[in-house]
């Protein structure tokens, strides 16, 4: 089981995403216990500061230090993660969800304002950004990580082969979905799905993760352990580009 605590300003943010779906059935399974707390609560004095100006000026406020150290101290284990919401932080992947999955306890500290005060580093043990883009504090990357992390507990998914064939699992995207009907409107399943031929319909899939890879995120080929058989479907792939290239025919994706 894990064991995750959010420290915020706004607990109130967390009331719906974590009462629903897979994280929702987890928590009543007993696979991970999530727990809120307000950094008001921390405060001591009577208007519950948890902001002040910053030293040498500027624009905004930052948070103050001291709640945040009560927090984390009232909280922290021995073994404990504590991550710091952060545009400077380490980009958040599923590599670093399945780090985070295999600890007993996280906490995670989300951000506000103009940002933090530098000290509070000293007590982190991970600093985490979800992208390079603003957000009006780190709420909404905590439930990001949560989310990410809490469907990688063994028992959290219903089809636990489900996860092995999701994008970013195995470095690339995931392969295209189809289901009934067969023909919508002119628009057909690939016939090799409907042939009942389990290596055809594994080999046809792997190949359209790899086209779709190469045309939506080649980054990912370059950081990915490619096998003699995915090398040999991306040369194909690429020579069924260059043919749709010559015909006028070139598809963003097939």
């Amino acid at each position: 089981m894990i064991k995750i605590d959010i420290i915020t300003i706004f607990p109130e943010m967390f009331k719906g995403p974590f009462n629903v779906s897979i994280i929702k059935r987890a928590k009543e399974k007993g696979l991970v216990d999530i727990y809120i707390h307000n950094l008001r609560d921390y405060t001591t004095d009577k208007h519950r500061s948890v902001d002040d100006y910053p030293y040498g000026g500027g624009p905004g406020m930052v948070m103050k230090l001291e709640p945040i150290f009560r927090a984390v101290r009232a909280l922290k284990k021995e073994d404990s993660e504590v991550i710091l919401l952060s545009p400077s932080g380490d980009l958040f992947n599923q590599k670093l969800a399945e780090e985070f999955a295999q600890k007993s306890h996280l906490i995670i500290i989300c951000g506000r304002y103009e940002g933090i005060d530098e000290r509070v580093r000293t007590i982190i043990t991970r600093e985490v950004s979800i992208g390079d883009y603003v957000l009006s504090g780190g709420e909404i990357p905590a439930m990001v990580i949560v989310d990410a992390v809490v469907r990688l507990i063994p028992g959290a998914i219903g089809d636990p082969n489900s996860l092995r064939e999701e994008s970013f699992q195995w470095g690339i995207l995931e392969y295209p979905h189809y289901t009934h009907p067969r023909d919508f409107e002119g628009l057909k399943v690939p016939e090799v799905l409907l042939s009942g031929d389990h290596e055809k319909i594994r080999k046809w899939r792997r190949k359209e993760a790899l086209r779709r890879t190469l045309l939506r995120r080649p980054d990912l080929l370059q950081k990915t352990k490619l096998s003699e058989e995915d090398i040999s479907f991306l040369e194909e792939i690429k020579r069924e580009l260059r043919e749709e290239v010559k015909n006028g025919s070139c598809n963003s994706e097939s």
